[in-house]
């Protein structure tokens, strides 16, 4: 597992929004355009909108370039004018969301769908998830949050551990993570979806990993026989190490031979090394794609690479109110902040004010403030522990290359302010609000982002559980293959180190075997 510590779930929100700024009364008939003016024409082209009875909006930051509403009869003649170089319409943004609020097909309203459900192709199938009462996923992993909102109604059963506990407990919370890709429930204005929501499928829970987060070889050798003992007909394990083991291969080899399907994560070094269980031939190994279907930089890549799933900023379940949500509000302006691992749960309201750095132990100026600070040179826990230190009483780390991020407070110790994390393009529009109350919170929540190839294993063994299960007269092997062949095929053209055969795709898996029968 690689944990994201951008925590960036507000269960509150309705759906994303578009904010535009500085919009002004305009006419019934006025259009927002861009205009695009010659160098050193600047003056000649805002006395031409002006002069059209039009209103400048925004000037484009090192551009020749500005945003106006003009009545639509005067885009000719501006167009026309010798100091335009060209106009061009204002179009609009919204940001793009990692998970996406239901519209009522075919999940219930008020639910959030993470972006890997409608990746995999889940909610396509005839009948939804109907059929699957009669395939069984053993989840290898460190327990689940049996009583969790969005889990509880599940048919799980379970297999107490002297050594780790309770099945039904989950320490490192990331067994209950994985239990959500899989089989978080449908139901209304709770959660998430998972790729089986129906709470028909049959989940046994193998919990090898305690407080301490690590196991031996031999202990996931005995949880896998332990799934095939009872009745399982895909493993997910969302672990793995860098050393084969011979007993480990035996288990998993037998367990194939008579029909179980084992599925397991490539690992998060980012490199070429292949890690086990998923190394095995019997194993099927799967790599981590992000939103827009990119190889996440972190997952292992070699020959052994067999598909490929979301894995990168996936929402799921943890345990009961023991993930943090991040919100962040400047002015008028709500934004979508990262979470910061180790982060204290907190609520602040005050003018923000820029920290530079963070690296300053005092500065007066901080006093009372929501701390500004950008990233680089010091340590997110120094740069906010600084911003405590200095009177500040909250912070917000803004990224300094493009796109989100999330940070940890690492063993920075003796914090109290809570701290949250922007882009840089958030950054830069906080800047643009000087003398702004920023509202910042840190509070409770029971779903989280993680990325990790931990993250996209449970994808492929959820679509594996769902579309065998229209299809239960195939063979492990020959969903296994049908999957490959039915995956769409991303980087290089067919298998690949990176992607293996690609994303894995529950709908175009079914209409194969629909089409072609199990063994083609």
């Amino acid at each position: 597992m690689k944990k994201n510590q951008a925590i960036r779930l507000a269960l509150s929100v309705a759906g994303a929004c578009a904010i535009v700024a500085g919009a002004s009364a305009a006419a019934p008939d006025s259009k927002r355009m861009i205009v695009a003016f010659k160098p050193g024409a600047a003056a000649h082209a805002k006395a031409a909108v002006l002069a059209a009875k039009g209103a400048i909006e925004h000037e484009i930051f090192s551009m020749n370039a500005m945003s106006v509403t003009l009545p639509a009869g005067a885009l000719k003649s501006l167009q026309n004018n010798p100091s335009v170089e060209y106009v061009e319409p204002d179009v609009i943004r919204t940001p793009f969301a990692l998970a996406t609020p239901s519209t009522g097909t075919p999940y219930a309203t008020g639910q959030l769908v993470p972006y890997g459900i409608p990746m995999v192709l889940a909610g396509l199938l005839p009948e939804g998830d109907s059929h699957t009462g009669n395939r069984t996923v053993c989840i290898i992993d460190s327990g689940v949050d049996a009583l969790h909102e969005d889990l509880n109604g599940n048919q799980f059963k379970g297999i107490h551990d002297n050594g780790t506990g309770d099945w039904f407990t989950d320490e490192l919370h990331h067994g209950t993570h994985v239990a959500g890709t899989i089989a978080a429930i449908n139901n209304a204005d709770k959660g998430v979806v998972g790729v089986n929501p129906g709470m028909l499928l049959n989940i046994r829970i193998v919990k090898v990993f305690g407080a301490d987060g690590w196991a031996y070889s031999s202990t996931l050798a005995s949880a896998a026989n332990q799934c095939g003992d009872n009745g399982a007909n895909v493993i997910s394990m969302s672990l793995g190490g860098a050393f084969s083991s011979k007993t480990e291969q035996k288990a998993f080899d037998a367990l194939a031979a008579k029909g179980v399907l084992s599925v397991a994560a490539a690992g998060n070094d980012g490199n070429s090394r292949i890690s086990y269980p998923a190394g095995y031939d019997s194993v099927m190994m799967v790599a981590a794609l992000d939103e827009n279907k990119t190889w996440a930089p972190f997952s292992q890549y070699n020959r052994k690479v067999e598909i490929a799933a979301p894995g990168v900023a996936v929402l799921s379940s943890v345990p009961t109110d023991t993930g943090s949500a991040s919100s962040l509000k400047v002015g008028a302006t709500v934004y979508a902040p990262g979470g910061m691992d180790g982060s204290p749960r907190a609520t602040v309201s005050a003018q923000w004010a820029d920290f530079g750095l963070g690296g300053s132990v005092v500065a007066n100026s901080m006093r009372g403030k929501v701390c500004l600070i950008a990233r680089g040179t010091y340590e997110f826990g120094v740069k906010v522990k600084n911003c405590q230190l200095s009177g500040g009483v909250g912070a917000v780390v803004y990224n300094n290359v493009a796109g989100s991020f999330g940070g940890t407070l690492g063993t920075t110790t003796g914090i109290v302010i809570p701290a949250v994390t922007a882009s840089n393009t958030e950054g830069a529009a906080i800047k643009g609000q000087p003398g702004a109350i920023a509202a910042l919170a840190v509070t409770k929540a029971s779903y989280a982002y993680f990325d990790g190839t931990s993250m996209a294993t449970p994808h492929v063994a959820a679509v594996a559980a769902l579309v065998w299960s229209y299809f239960p007269t195939c063979t492990a092997a020959q969903i296994r293959a049908s999957l490959g062949k039915s995956a769409e095929d991303l980087g290089a053209l067919g298998r690949d180190n990176k992607y293996g055969y690609g994303l894995v795709r529950a709908k175009a898996a079914y209409d194969h075997i629909n089409t072609l029968g199990c063994g083609n």
